[in-house]
């Protein structure tokens, strides 16, 4: 139909689905509950993405004290909201359509609980750092719901937490160059956007149900993980009566070797045994987590 066709540019290969699976429930953390598309025995590691979790957690549960280093963590919420805490006292609350950006880099201890009644959800990626960037001093990247970059065309909208989609960018600055698109289709739409032909990229499915790579290709529907092969970019339809909500997640890959040892992400074990080392000892990035604890564990002291 007129007016119903977004295409950012015509695409010359349009990426095809590779592999499709459903992100069933898990326990993780203390009592949450997270549907883990990558990170998984299915899907150990898709260049530079380590884990995507659609995490679910009422109170008491949430993910108490814990330490990551070597990659960065994408929080991004989708109901409630949760507040987070770490040894450097960096603290605040993410709600609901906020977005926030850790790099963890040589370390970080810190914990993630609800901050608010009832159930909060989100999405949580892992996204690697390259040798050179993994050993660099924390930081962050927040944003509020209200000021995350979003357009609408068409029957289309677009919020830009990472990249580029229809001609408005993100301001966060990506180590590992990466972009990260949720997408809104209302019924009868249909979307055509790049990708960089190197880069890896993966679409998960939040709301209703989509076509995606080829019209041929079976509906995929919520909690789906669509991994896409070569082109230049994706295109998909919403052929059903109610919108399709969905994320467009690609990054450049990093060709590099990777050891994980739960939230230590290295490129050799000799690098792991060492990271566990200096979390044990409290020493090269980690010596605030000596006499540190979170105002969440402390409550549950008293």
């Amino acid at each position: 139909m007129p007016g119903n066709d977004q295409s950012c540019g015509v695409l010359k290969e349009p990426r095809l689905v590779e592999r499709k699976f459903l992100a069933r429930p898990q326990h993780e953390g203390a009592g949450a509950i997270v549907r883990r598309s990558i990170g998984r025995f299915e899907l150990k590691y898709f260049d530079p993405f380590l884990v995507l979790d659609e995490f679910s957690v009422t109170a008491p549960a949430g993910f108490p004290d814990h330490p990551h280093r070597g990659f960065e963590t994408v929080t991004y919420m989708l109901q409630g909201s949760v507040t987070h805490e770490d040894f450097e006292g960096h603290k605040g609350t993410i709600g609901a359509g906020d977005l926030q950006w850790m790099t963890a880099g040589r370390g970080i201890v810190h914990s993630e609980m609800p901050a608010a009644q009832g159930t909060q959800k989100g999405l949580q990626l892992w996204i690697n750092l390259s040798s050179k960037h993994k050993m660099i001093e924390p930081k962050y990247q927040e944003m509020l719901s209200k000021n995350i970059a979003e357009a609408v065309e068409d029957g289309i909208k677009v919020r830009v937490i990472a990249g580029e989609a229809l001609g408005t960018k993100s301001p966060i600055y990506t180590r590992t160059p990466t972009m990260y698109l949720d997408f809104t289709l209302k019924p009868g739409n249909h979307l055509q956007q790049p990708v960089p032909t190197s880069w890896n990229a993966f679409v998960y499915v939040l709301e209703g149900e989509g076509i995606f790579g080829n019209l041929k290709s079976s509906a995929a529907s919520a909690h789906h993980i669509l991994l896409l092969g070569t082109g230049d970019g994706l295109e998909a339809w919403n052929k059903s009566s109610k919108p399709l909500r969905f994320i467009l997640v690609g990054g450049e890959p990093l060709g590099e070797p990777l050891v994980q040892f739960g939230p230590f992400v290295m490129n050799t074990q000799e690098e792991i045994d060492q990271t566990v080392d200096d979390f044990e000892n409290c020493v090269n990035g980690f010596e605030k987590a000596r006499h540190w604890r979170s105002e969440s564990a402390l409550s549950l002291d008293m």
